[in-house]
């Protein structure tokens, strides 16, 4: 899964600055070649060890310009991809002049390391750490987010990261390794085999193991001071390779673990099935948009909601930086270095 196809850095300034909607649709591009980077030079390349088993990783990283602290965006790359991975959140993020980083966490989700293992956790939690020694960061405005693998890794984050997160911002996610194994043999696609490595296995698939690196899985953590928004199009998993099961099934089950017992905070099993067969409600209702797509489905519970709209296997960055900088009290701006 990568990022929207033959779209250079320059040119995605050039989109940012007059405000046009881009859109990141993993498995379209040619930015995870090896080498193959546009990141100006305002973005630093670094090295971070690990607390985890000290190998080195690598990031891309801007610091906010001046002494006043800044929000800090945590970029998490997509399942196929890494560090180099071309990324329209870090035009948006430096237009605002906030900090950002955009960490290896293990590279592409193809080795037992990576995958959100303990080490891809922890070298999550390292850059974080970083970017706070290195940077002028707002602790109080730290946002993790991450669209296909990437928010996978977002929902890993939220489920085990050490840190004080104010938002996670998680797009089209990777939910239950299970499913997806299984949802990805039917499509004769190529996730299939790399789970297998991930599991390392030998070859065969173990549900246990599976499970292991399944959010949907995991303890819920009571996150009272942190926002997860979950989004996913409504058409992923017939034009994109991650069915939106993964993302109200996931609502669902920090909403229960949660404490929520209110049927009205949670998704139905006649609304997924709905959504599913239909691509549309059982009774449409008016949600209003997201950037300029129709919201299809909305849901919230305390501080976790689920958004499914009018799309594919993407993320809308414009608008989902937007949420961000609301989130942390500012409004749009571009806030360009020189």
């Amino acid at each position: 899964m990568k990022p929207a196809g033959n779209v250079s850095m320059k040119t995605l300034l050039i989109l940012a600055a007059i405000g046009m909607a881009a859109v990141v649709r993993p498995g379209s591009g040619r930015a995870e070649a090896p080498g193959d980077t546009g990141w100006p030079a305002s973005f630093q390349k670094v090295r971070i060890p690990s607390s985890g088993d000290g190998a080195t990783q690598a990031a891309y990283f801007y610091p906010a310009a001046g002494k006043e602290p800044r929000p800090l965006v945590v970029s998490l790359h997509t399942w196929s991809g890494d560090f180099r991975q071309e990324d329209t959140l870090a035009v948006l993020a430096r237009q605002q002049d906030w900090n950002y980083i955009h960490p290896d966490f293990r590279g592409p989700n193809r080795s037992p390391d990576a995958c959100l293992s303990d080490l891809a956790l922890s070298d999550i939690d390292d850059a974080i750490d970083y970017a706070l020694t290195h940077a002028p960061c707002d602790t109080g405005n730290i946002f993790i987010i991450g669209v296909s693998g990437g928010g996978y890794a977002t929902l890993g984050a939220y489920m085990r990261s050490r840190h004080h997160i104010k938002g996670y911002s998680a797009w089209a996610s990777i939910a239950d390794l299970e499913a997806w194994y299984y949802e990805s043999l039917v499509r004769k696609n190529k996730y299939a085999d790399d789970i297998l490595a991930c599991l390392d296995r030998n070859g065969r698939f173990e549900t246990a193991a599976a499970r292991e690196r399944s959010p949907l899985y995991w303890h819920t953590p009571d996150r009272k001071n942190s926002r997860l928004d979950i989004y996913a199009g409504i058409n992923d998993g017939y034009t994109g390779s991650v069915p939106i099961t993964h993302s109200l099934f996931f609502y669902n089950k920090v909403c229960r673990d949660l404490g929520c017992t209110d049927p009205e905070h949670q998704v139905s099993a006649e609304t997924i099935l709905s959504l599913l067969k239909y691509r549309r409600l059982p009774s449409p209702k008016n949600y209003g948009r997201i950037g300029e797509r129709r919201i299809i489905y909305r849901n919230r519970y305390r501080n976790v909601s689920v958004t499914v709209f009018d799309g594919t296997h993407e993320m809308l960055p414009v608008a989902a930086f937007r949420s961000l900088v609301e989130q942390a009290g500012e409004t749009p701006k571009n806030r360009n270095r020189k």
